[in-house]
């Protein structure tokens, strides 16, 4: 479920200035739509520069995120906004980011966004996974796997994103070529198999528009995705089917019901294909 989102000039008068101790007086606040964690998310501007800030009140059941976040994003340089900052204060956990330029990427077919994508995922499966706490994915598809001999196809020690919604990758059309895309969200950081994230963005691709096989094309544009084993990638696809149909049926959107499509969709193309 979604978490309420509230304004940032409803933060208590302390927590505002301890912002501010780190960007001084802001001049502008635009507050943002996109993501589902966070209680304060806003785009601000004062006269020494622009961040993006995202934020949960301490006693928050999901504050966890904020901690992971911030714990992961020293080690994502060139793959995410650097973080800038980090306030805690009057029963605030606030972080600032670097505000990146840009626009959600594009999943349809044909989109160029497509290969930047697949760049940036490559990229990411070259990235150590840090030594730090986060959960694994065998862990996280334990109940929704078909079989439990299924889960030693997730298991590994590779970094994940696990959350490839278009909206958490922006592409800035005015970098190099090859490098224009960043990844944002990664409060579902996760240790796991290299090739998982390539399978994420497979349930996002069918949910955008492109047949499975299509979307098996571009994930095959990751080297990760080659270790995958035929028998595991159709094991995620079945998990992944029974993850999204809880969730949809839970909180039933137009956007939970096309990804409950468009993991139904892929796993009947595993088992048939």
């Amino acid at each position: 479920m979604a978490t309420i989102r509230i304004g940032l000039d409803r933060l208590p008068p302390a927590a505002r200035a301890a912002v501010e101790e780190h960007t001084g007086p802001l001049l502008t606040v635009e507050e943002t739509a996109e993501g589902f964690n966070s209680e304060i998310a806003a785009r601000v501007t004062s006269t020494t520069g622009t961040w993006h800030i995202k934020g949960l009140r301490t006693d928050h059941p999901r504050v966890w995120t904020q901690h992971r976040e911030a714990a992961v994003a020293p080690f994502l340089t060139g793959l995410a906004p650097a973080l800038r900052w980090r306030v805690e204060a009057a029963g605030w956990d606030l972080l600032g980011f670097e505000a990146l330029a840009g626009h959600h990427a594009d999943y349809a077919p044909g989109s160029p966004d497509l290969t930047e994508v697949a760049s940036l995922l490559r990229r990411l499966g070259e990235t150590s996974c840090p030594d730090i706490e986060l959960r694994h994915a065998e862990q996280r598809l334990e109940r929704y796997a078909a079989h439990r001999d299924d889960l030693r196809f997730f298991a590994g020690v590779h970094l994940l994103h696990t959350d490839l919604n278009n909206a958490n990758v922006l592409v800035d059309d005015q970098a190099l070529q090859g490098d224009r895309a960043r990844l944002v969200d990664w409060a579902w950081a996760t240790r796991g198999a290299a090739w998982l994230d390539a399978g994420y963005w497979v349930i996002w691709l069918i949910a955008a528009g492109h047949a499975p096989a299509s979307a098996e094309r571009w994930a095959a544009e990751i080297p990760s995705w080659h270790t995958a084993p035929a028998e595991g990638i159709t094991a995620f696809a079945a998990a992944n089917a029974n993850v999204w149909s809880e969730i949809s049926t839970a909180d039933p959107d137009p956007w939970t019901l096309r990804l409950a499509a468009a993991a139904t969709a892929w796993c009947a193309h595993r088992r048939t294909g």
